[in-house]
């Protein structure tokens, strides 16, 4: 904590803020390093040359193509950090273009000549053997040939449009005196990695541009090819028209999709030794500036280099993954049984105790997909209603929802038409539920809908019941593989009710600004977190315990961040693990020494939100599908849980405090923005993902775990609370001396009342120490075996602040078991400590 009031500092000086543009380049800096990081796997770090590849094209499109658009509106106001549209744009294309060079230099320098030494060589034409350029030749004369489509350049034919991200090939032509230029496209329907056959175990490749750079003669008879050059285009993909005045938002998509292909070009991608005279023909013709040019060595596009990591080569792969059943959600019933006292389904599960879904550790299929097929057939089942924002091209999510009506089933769906790169995909859907005579809205003026959330409604025995489901992630069961996202599926009635007022907004006049549990952007979700982080700030000036700990993709927003810089002034420790973008600066004296910024870059893309505040020992969690972003907290439909379930608390603590202890793929961030790798500390390495896909397996094996992960591990500290410190076990009518409580609290808990301690390491002590201030106590009560058992192991239980279990029973491992009744406590300390 400063001396120095926040009022002394100017919180909006641009000094204290990052760039947005520069932070994302600072993320794809970290994902371009999973290519150039020897310890990886080699096909892994082909994957991430082509995932930069597919990063940056979309950053240029949208982030660059957004700037390029402000700057020709002559706009001239400064973001938070103080830059112009033109000084972002300057410097985001200088911050990128050595980016570029480095990923050609590792695809030259590093990983072709590995591949070649495993026997995966990508060749050059010249070095194919005879035979195998005849092979090729008579590939391109039969398969490639007839797709393409030569345009040419000159007096009597304009310049030819070239299409968005397309790869191309510019072809210099002499006939009699006159040059013409002429571009082909590499068509994207043939594979771009060619195979040639070759002899024994090895697998040769060459790229299909050069296979139709060597074969031009059968393209361009009788004139002489005199230079080529591959190059590639990327175009503005921020086209907007203006909602207001748009009468129908599914023509107005389609008309922004239309002019997409049509817009501004952003970037010009050119081999480093192409004719000089194709460059300026290049340059001149798309209205480019000199800075928009990246003249690159070695391929243009990885992207298709994916290809390769499909081979079966384990031994140059990760260990695979297969996205496992939750252990709440197995040995179900058939989703049409259920009723009249049949067999458990999983609205009996949900009704029971509220499951955490955790993707792609469980699988997205055996957990929300079953869920939607669950209702889809149950016949107690009176509607179903899902917010879809991204879903797979072929959705079996969406296949729930035909089936439910199918089912005469109330159905509604809200289906967001300007989710970026996926308007397409959406708009077929929309067309395909509105076929089947499903209600679907889609969209509203001024917001994008980004929530991901789903409702049942379900008639039983004691009435109606709502089962909800609130998510981090999509309805995509394709990224559900390979993004790290969270659900929780529940049937708290007060978060059944509030969604039910957020589906009420996608088809009526207005969204409520009053929730009971939620948190809904754009109505109350900032001035929720905006208390939350001030209620902290609060704690700590009062001496209280207080800290924030949150997990996001980007925090964005100059009002949060100012927040938490006035909460750190204030000493709260703030822990922040953001995946990509953040304009906050840490660890500057006086303003932010308490607060430290984390990034996790691993096999799955970090996705998940969550969010802690201690709250004076009576910590509050979060999860859903906002970040910190002005976006997501004022222009668009997000929804916020908060998670009072122990047992889902203490897996999201373990997260948290998993992605803080995480030593092999975390980077730290310095105040000028800029990160660190962290490194193992010796031979204990702590790889968060890891840790989550041996714990998820665990879980299955254990018949005693209902968690969807165990939530502990030796090497992982435990300094975050899942609940309000809590009192030692003992009779409702036993003696209550209050200073003897305090003391056994302060021994009994494994929590340490110092923000930075371990209850590890000192376990031990704690035990012991607590079993001698329990000898001391008057003696309990006595209330038959169960208690007498409670009695002789009090260090190894105590109350939580629970509203629906009565004990907390500590394990071997470090975790914690709760139960209802004091037998099955007793039952359980027996187990577990009693050995006579």
């Amino acid at each position: 904590m400063t001396d120095e009031s926040p009022d002394d500092i100017d919180l909006s000086d641009p000094q204290y803020y990052l760039n947005r543009e520069l932070s994302e380049l600072e993320f794809q800096s970290r994902v371009l390093n999973e290519a150039l990081d020897d310890r990886n796997p080699l096909l892994e770090r082909v994957r991430f040359l082509a995932i930069f590849t597919k990063n940056l094209d979309e950053f240029f499109m949208k982030r660059i193509g957004g700037l390029k658009q402000q700057i020709d509106a002559g706009v001239t106001e400064c973001t938070a950090d103080g830059r112009t549209p033109r000084e972002q744009w300057e410097e985001a294309i200088d911050k990128a273009r050595p980016m570029f060079e480095q990923q050609a230099a590792c695809y030259r320098e590093e990983i072709r000549p590995a591949l070649a030494a495993e026997g995966i060589c990508i060749c050059d034409y010249g070095d194919l053997t005879p035979d195998q350029q005849s092979q090729m030749r008579a590939y391109f004369e039969t398969s490639v040939l007839p797709t393409l489509t030569p345009l040419s350049f000159d007096p009597a034919h304009p310049f030819p449009f070239i299409s968005n991200l397309s790869l191309s090939l510019a072809v210099l032509t002499r006939d009699d005196d006159d040059q013409t230029f002429t571009r082909v496209k590499i068509p994207q329907n043939r594979p771009r990695l060619v195979e040639v056959d070759a002899d024994g175990d090895e697998r040769r490749f060459v790229l299909l541009e050069e296979v139709i750079r060597a074969n031009l003669d059968l393209l361009f008879p009788n004139v002489e090819v005199l230079d080529t050059a591959v190059f590639k285009l990327t175009r503005n993909a921020e086209v907007r028209r203006n909602e207001e005045v748009a009468e129908d938002l599914i023509d107005m998509i389609e008309e922004v999709l239309e002019q997409r292909r049509f817009a501004t070009v952003v970037r010009l991608e050119i081999e480093a030794d192409a004719p000089e005279s194709v460059r300026r023909l290049l340059v001149e013709q798309l209205d480019l500036d000199e800075r928009e040019v990246f003249e690159l060595e070695g391929p243009l596009d990885y992207r298709e280099f994916m290809d390769l990591t499909d081979l079966d080569r384990p031994d140059l792969s990760l260990d695979s993954w297969t996205p496992q059943p939750h252990p709440r959600l197995t040995g179900l019933a058939a989703s049409n049984v259920g009723t009249d006292g049949a067999d458990e389904t999983i609205f009996d599960r949900i009704r029971d105790k509220d499951v955490l879904l955790h993707h792609p550790y469980h699988s997205f299929g055996e957990t929300v997909q079953e869920f939607l097929d669950a209702a889809a057939n149950d016949p107690n089942v009176l509607a179903i209603k899902a917010a879809i924002y991204r879903t797979a091209a072929d959705s079996k999510v969406i296949e729930s929802l035909i089936d439910a009506a199918d089912n005469g089933k109330q159905v509604a769906a809200m289906v967001e038409l300007k989710a970026r790169f996926d308007e397409q995909n959406n708009l077929e859907w929309v067309r395909k539920l509105e076929e089947e005579g499903i209600h679907v809205a889609y969209g509203t003026i001024g917001l994008k809908t980004h929530t991901k959330t789903a409702l049942v409604v379900r008639e039983e025995e004691d009435g109606v019941r709502l089962y909800s489901h609130v998510a981090t992630g999509n309805y995509h069961s394709g990224t559900a593989k390979g993004y790290v996202d969270l659900g929780v599926l529940t049937a708290d009635r007060d978060i059944g009710q509030d969604l039910v007022k957020v589906f009420n907004f996608f088809t009526g006049p207005s969204l409520d600004e009053e929730f009971r549990k939620l948190l809904i952007a754009p109505v109350t979700m900032r001035n929720e977190f905006t208390k939350c982080i001030r209620r902290e700030a609060e704690h700590a000036r009062a001496g209280r315990s207080a800290r924030i700990v949150a997990k996001m993709n980007a925090l964005e927003d100059p009002g949060i961040v100012e927040e938490l810089y006035r909460a750190s002034m204030a000493g709260v420790e703030i822990d922040l693990l953001v995946r990509d973008i953040c304009r906050l600066r840490p660890g500057i004296d006086g303003l932010s020494e308490t607060v430290s910024v984390r990034s996790v870059v691993d096999r799955f893309l970090e996705h998940s939100r969550i969010f802690y505040f201690e709250n004076a020992g009576a910590p509050e969690y979060y999860v859903g599908s906002a970040d910190w972003m002005t976006r997501n907290l004022d222009k668009r439909v997000e929804a916020i849980a908060p998670v009072e379930d122990p047992d889902i608390r203490e897996q999201l603590r373990f997260v948290l405090e998993l992605g803080l202890a995480d030593n092999r793929k975390a980077w730290e961030m310095n105040p000028d923005g800029s990160y660190e790798q962290l490194t193992p500390d010796g031979d204990r390495t702590i790889n968060m993902q890891s840790i989550l896909m041996q714990q998820t397996l665990a879980a299955r094996k254990r018949n005693d775990v209902y968690r969807g992960i165990p939530a502990s591990h030796p090497d992982v500290p435990e300094t975050l609370l899942v609940e309000p410190n809590p009192t030692v076990m003992r009779p409702a009518d036993a003696p209550d001396p209050q200073s003897l409580a305090t003391e056994t609290v302060s021994a009994v808990t494994d929590r340490s009342e110092s923000a930075n301690g371990s209850e590890r390491g000192t376990e031990q002590d704690a035990s012991t120490e607590a079993k001698s201030t329990a000898d001391d106590a008057p003696a309990a009560l006595g209330n038959g075996d169960p208690q007498r058992i409670l009695d002789r192991f009090p260090s190894k239980w105590y109350v939580p602040d629970s509203e629906h279990y009565e004990y907390a029973v500590r394990t071997p491992n470090g975790d914690r078991a709760y139960r209802k009744t004091p037998t099955a406590a007793a039952n359980l300390v027996r187990k577990y400590y009693d050995t006579r």
